[in-house]
């Protein structure tokens, strides 16, 4: 019997070929088509090992009796419109922004939403009862290539806005960006320089894209461009750039929508984050008067969240942002043509984004899971918060394990640069040495 698999904060992930195996691709496209009666729209990343893993879908979804449709490369949210638009389900191999040797399986539900908690779990049990594969190899499914031209054109109706006065640089991650942010961005009038989107299979987020922002601001200083966008693996998340080189991550971008649409009284409520988001962030919608919900990591969980509220935006630090009344998922595009939108019509994204908030010291370090010691983290803590005399509300630590990589995440963040600085520094004399 295979061994039994859970879903985690993001589907499934692992080492690709050795985890997140054809088998196991081929099981889950026949859990899948259990669970859901309708079509299933499938699309994978530029990593080497997604088109093999995708035809194991595509294989257990026919098996299973269900319609799958093959999207080829095709980005997370992008896949969660065309199931939308066609009225079906979506399945999407990709991890991401991890390195090209990692790979993950993930199922977007009716509409091209999130699973909720009681689907979820009716496709793991699905999954871990499905049939094991009775081949090794897959046939190759025919391209449905109208539908990326589809999502284009349904993110451009979103946002109809005129670009011309901007000159945009474009990170695509070398991932599945790279097949569709050139023209739709082009089709705004927008001057546009692209940059890491030769995929070779192995590039993908390689020194690239939302986690390696470096030559985006190389290159957006070098050409004194307006704006910088980055995208990760599977563009289903964004960070900026500013004129000045300024990185601008999910929480300078919170800040800028929420506060902007508050203003022009369409946001709906109030504003969903996560635990990650940074304590200036939360002072700065204190100031601005806007209501504030914290979740868990995830950006599923902030989508049940604004979901729960009939709220309408909300987003993640690393750069999710949900416009739930525009996508069913976080995208990464669509969110760039947002910002830059804004931008034309507010002003150049540093000014802005400076006058709206400021970020306090923060600092995220990653702690091996066999190597922790729980307790020694919070007497380090408690000891600081003494000999500093904080107050509670001007200090937080935040623990949790990660949903995709073998570590826990320690977040550390105070008024006082000084006390992160130490915090870090006695953690590292904990953990590292």
């Amino acid at each position: 019997m295979p061994t039994p698999v859970c879903f985690g904060t993001d589907g499934i992930r692992g080492r690709a070929l050795v985890e997140i195996t054809p088998d196991l691709a081929y099981r889950l496209g026949h859990a899948v088509a259990h669970v859901f009666k309708t079509p299933v729209f499938v699309g994978y990343d530029t990593r080497e090992s997604s088109p093999v893993l995708a035809a194991a879908v595509l294989a257990g979804l026919s098996d299973g009796g269900a319609q799958g449709v093959n999207l080829g490369y095709f980005t997370t949210p992008g896949v969660a419109v065309i199931a939308r638009q066609r009225g079906g389900v979506g399945v999407v191999v990709s991890a991401s922004h991890n390195p090209f040797q990692d790979n993950g399986l993930k199922v977007l539900g009716p509409g091209g939403g999130k699973l909720d908690h009681a689907t979820e779990n009716a496709v793991t049990k699905a999954l871990n009862a499905a049939p094991r594969a009775a081949r090794e190899y897959f046939e190759e499914v025919a391209i449905d290539h109208r539908a990326q031209h589809d999502y284009a054109a349904h993110l451009r109706g979103l946002v109809p806005v005129d670009l011309s006065s901007l000159h945009i640089v474009l990170d695509c991650a070398n991932g599945a960006a790279s097949h569709v942010a050139h023209e739709l961005f082009e089709s705004t009038g927008a001057r546009i320089t692209v940059i890491h989107d030769a995929p070779d299979g192995r590039n993908i987020n390689e020194h690239c894209g939302s986690t390696h922002v470096e030559s985006l601001v190389a290159k957006v200083i070098e050409l004194r461009a307006d704006l910088g966008l980055a995208f990760d693996g599977d563009a289903d998340r964004l960070v900026a750039v500013d004129a000045n080189g300024r990185v601008r991550d999910g929480d300078d971008l919170m800040v800028l929508f929420a506060t902007d649409l508050n203003e022009r009284q369409v946001l709906g409520g109030g504003l969903v984050v996560t635990t990650m988001s940074n304590l200036g962030l939360r002072r700065a919608m204190n100031l601005a008067g806007i209501e504030l919900v914290e979740t868990d990591v995830g950006d599923r969980n902030v989508l049940l969240a604004l979901e729960q509220r009939r709220w309408c935006f909300g987003g993640e630090q690393s750069g999710h942002l949900i416009f739930r009344d525009l996508s069913p998922t976080g995208d990464g595009l669509l969110t760039g043509m947002l910002l830059a939108e804004l931008v034309v019509r507010r002003g150049p994204l540093g000014p802005i984004a400076d006058a709206q908030w400021s970020r306090l010291p923060q600092e995220l370090v990653n702690v091996a899971r066999d190597a922790f010691d729980a307790e020694a983290v919070h007497d380090l803590f408690d000891e600081l918060c003494t000999v500093y005399a904080t107050n509670p509300g001007d200090v937080r630590l935040l623990v949790r394990p990660s949903g995709t990589e073998p570590v826990i995440r320690v977040m550390i963040e105070a008024l006082e640069a000084k006390f992160v600085d130490e915090f870090c520094s006695r953690l590292a004399n904990l953990f590292f040495v």
